[in-house]
């Protein structure tokens, strides 16, 4: 059986206790080991505001999956997330190889920029630190 690389993008109802959603979650990571697929990433990017309203909802609780899976389960997991009441909106798309390139090309940038304490920025370099004080002034400020 041949597998793909997918990432799938899903949008759940952010009025949602944090609770409930690591429920779903977990039911959703059961359902996709059960069935053969291999996660290799998760991001959760939490509760962001929705470029238009959608269902009269203004927010929504993002989540982003890459995994491999056989090309005949996408169709029964789409099918479980069109069901579930929480999920908003979805979208599943299979990576290319340029893509996956791509991914971990920006996964080890991520990584040197936090093992280093000084970054340039616009041709002058920036202290990490100093930037983390702005933030939390600007933050406090408000």
């Amino acid at each position: 059986m041949k597998t793909n690389h997918y990432e799938s993008v899903i949008i759940f109802n952010a009025t949602l206790e944090d609770q409930q959603i690591e429920s779903i979650l977990t039911s959703i990571e059961e359902q996709m080991s059960a069935n053969g697929v291999e996660i290799t990433d998760t991001e959760k990017w939490g509760r962001k505001r929705l470029a238009y309203p959608i269902q009269k909802g203004k927010s929504g609780y993002y989540v982003i999956y890459r995994f491999t899976s056989p090309r005949e389960y996408i169709t029964k997991f789409e099918r479980s997330l069109r069901l579930d009441e929480n999920v908003i909106r979805f979208l599943t798309i299979k990576l290319e190889l340029k893509d996956l390139e791509y991914l971990e090309k920006k996964k080890t940038e991520v990584v040197e920029v936090s093992n280093e304490s000084e970054v340039v920025v616009n041709d002058s370099p920036v202290v990490l630190d100093e930037i983390i004080d702005e933030t939390e002034m600007a933050d406090s400020a408000e």
